[in-house]
């Protein structure tokens, strides 16, 4: 199957949230990063039918979503952002509950409910309240209701966030094992989850597309332009005012590994190194001049 865009946009008022996006996906991973206000959301929103375009289309197979109606929404599973539950209902009982709602079987909610617990690390406690979870608990909760009808289209808004890292690994992880012969996008801040799991990146800047390929493929635009050089420690802040600084690192010798984005070399003692997605991220997000 191939889930399509044609110069989808969507406007609030004079505001263009999502501008003529043309998008082709198939089966895989896709990494949504952008700034706040990018049109992540948005576009999330679109693609799950839970808002309708200003203009252009969205077909699966070459059929509009809109006339697909339920066959459609069988097929998706979506988290968004602010994921809402029942603070009563227990996490199977929650789990049973959204598979009445997407037209599981009660044995087939049984069944799914029970391995996606175990799956998140939640297994153990099924049967307590949902209100006494902690904020990464709820968040995994949210993860396994999203994924509870087997979708072939998992749709996942910020699913990271309150995650602790080895929970982050445990996602990444389950997400890898779901993808094949399925379309996954998930919006997140946190780049490395993407970096790690995704196999295309589409990054968003005001509701555009400005990059769209391989982490590696995209990160190519700026080959050459990050640095890393050691400095006395004491000196890090002036360079902070100075450098577009992507990263840093404390040695033991009160030295500190500075990762520097800059269009010319920043300092003496500065060598080029392979350009990462966090560095593709601030150079499109952040200004950088000539030794910044």
């Amino acid at each position: 199957m191939e889930l399509k865009t044609r110069a989808l946009s969507k406007r609030y008022g004079s505001t263009v949230a999502v501008n003529k996006l043309d998008l082709s996906l198939s089966n895989g991973v896709y990494g949504l990063l952008g700034a706040n206000g990018a049109g992540k959301t948005t576009l999330m929103r679109l693609l799950c039918g839970i808002q309708r375009p200003s203009s252009g289309l969205i077909t699966l197979d070459g059929k509009e979503i809109s006339k697909l109606g339920e066959s459609y929404r069988d097929l998706l599973g979506y988290l968004p952002q602010h994921f809402s539950y029942y603070p009563d209902f227990t996490a199977r009982n929650f789990l049973l509950y959204v598979g009445a709602l997407k037209g599981l079987t009660k044995a087939e909610a049984k069944r799914r409910s029970a391995k996606l617990l175990k799956a998140v690390g939640l297994l153990e406690e099924q049967d307590h309240k949902i209100k006494s979870f902690s904020g990464g608990m709820k968040q995994r909760l949210g993860i396994a209701q999203a994924m509870l009808n087997n979708p072939y289209i998992l749709i996942l808004d910020e699913p990271t966030a309150g995650l602790d890292p080895k929970e982050r690994v445990r996602f990444r992880n389950l997400i890898s094992a779901f993808s094949k012969d399925r379309v996954v996008i998930l919006s997140t801040h946190i780049v490395s989850d993407v970096e790690f799991i995704a196999e295309k990146i589409i990054l968003l800047k005001k509701g555009r597309i400005i990059h769209f390929g391989s982490p590696r493929e995209i990160t190519a635009e700026i080959d050459g332009l990050v640095w890393e050089c050691q400095v006395p420690s004491e000196q890090v802040e002036r360079y902070k005012e100075i450098f577009n600084i992507s990263n840093l690192r404390n040695l033991e010798n009160s030295q500190t590994v500075l990762r520097i984005i800059s269009k010319k070399q920043p300092l003496d003692n500065a060598v080029p190194v392979q350009a990462r997605l966090e560095d593709l991220y601030l150079y499109c997000f952040e200004e950088v001049n000539d030794y910044a």
